[in-house]
């Protein structure tokens, strides 16, 4: 059969889940990737009370939805980053604390193994998020940047991350790194370097988004083949690039989504420049037989609209890979027999 198709319900976080589950269901949604903020998903309240899990587990069965992860992106930035006030903005009060950095790292970490932890209890076998980064800020090698420079940087990731990937086994339950500027791994070099840099654990794998691949001029059909048994979730997410008034490139120019001088910007799936009939095929070919979690965003348009067509969109792209060769039919056949090519 086809795969789910599921919303991730980061954007939608300014809904009640309550108001969100009927409405994903009216879009033509199977399930949703629970985001933990808004009211969407706690951590701590989950570990805390089986009515907690059972509520929620409640809810979505009553509109026929399942829940296939969750995701922690904000809480997993924190990990490794260089910690700074637009933080504060996105963190638990508990994780944020008095702001000291370390502090910050450190709280985010426990609640990343929390995060697992409280996945397992949910019954969802995959965690998606953000690692953050130490060296995000060095991107570009000025002032010149040694490779040693940079190799402290993915040491710093493994010394942190090993031991919540370690929590993550022990609950059996998957982290889906999704690759994007700011985290340790941004492209396909660099995400090789991430598996490196925790000894290939079993639990470390992406989230694949070719979104924040395609307007960088990564591979991100290449990136499903390359990477294909580390995939555990994947984004269906669009975008165009090569567009705006050529005043703003590739880095953004400081310019805000939506923008018209952009060189690229988030579009509706389906809408903007994204081969996603080649992405099909790559998962089939490797095997992934996971969600198809709609990240819904584009500037111009409404979300409602929006969301309801890429629901649709991804159901009629969407195919079961093959039961054998499709010429099958042919084998130990005698030139007698008629058949022909």
């Amino acid at each position: 059969m086809a795969r789910p198709i599921t919303l991730f319900t980061g954007q939608w976080a300014d809904l009640p889940l309550t108001q969100l589950v009927p409405l994903a269901k009216r879009m033509g949604y199977d399930g949703l990737e629970l985001a933990c903020w808004g009211d969407h998903f706690n951590v701590q309240e989950a570990l805390a009370s089986p009515r907690y899990v059972a509520d929620k587990r409640g809810l979505l069965r009553e509109y026929g939805m399942e829940c296939y992860a969750i995701g922690n992106h904000l809480t997993g930035q924190a990990v490794c980053d260089r910690i700074d006030e637009r933080h504060r903005a996105i963190l638990p009060a508990h994780v944020w604390g008095d702001g000291d950095p370390e502090g910050v790292r450190r709280r985010a970490a426990q609640e990343m193994k929390d995060t697992a932890r409280a996945a397992a209890r949910f019954g969802a076998k995959t965690v998606t998020g953000f690692t953050g980064s130490s060296i995000w800020h060095a991107v570009y090698a000025f002032p010149p940047t040694p490779q040693s420079y940079i190799d402290k940087g993915f040491e710093d990731f493994g010394v942190r991350w090993t031991p919540i990937l370690d929590v993550f086994d022990e609950r059996c339950v998957n982290f889906a790194l999704e690759v994007h500027p700011t985290e340790i791994a941004f492209d396909i070099a660099s995400a090789e370097r991430a598996i490196d840099a925790v000894n290939g654990h079993a639990r470390f794998g992406f989230n694949f988004d070719p979104s924040h691949l395609a307007y960088q001029a990564v591979d991100y059909v290449g990136f499903v083949r390359r990477f294909g048994a580390r995939i555990f979730n994947a984004h269906m997410k669009d975008v165009w690039w090569n567009k705006g008034d050529g005043t703003v490139g590739v880095f953004g120019g400081h310019t805000a989504f939506g923008d018209a001088r952009r060189h690229w910007d988030f579009r509706s799936v389906g809408r903007g420049m994204i081969d996603f009939e080649a992405i099909i095929v790559a998962l089939n070919d490797m095997g992934y037989a996971g969600p198809l979690s709609v990240e819904w965003e584009d500037s111009r348009m409404d979300r409602v609209h929006g969301a309801t067509e890429s629901a649709a969109f991804c159901r009629r792209l969407d195919f079961p890979p093959a039961a054998g060769a499709f010429d099958a039919a042919f084998e130990n056949k005698s030139p007698q027999g008629g058949m022909a090519g």
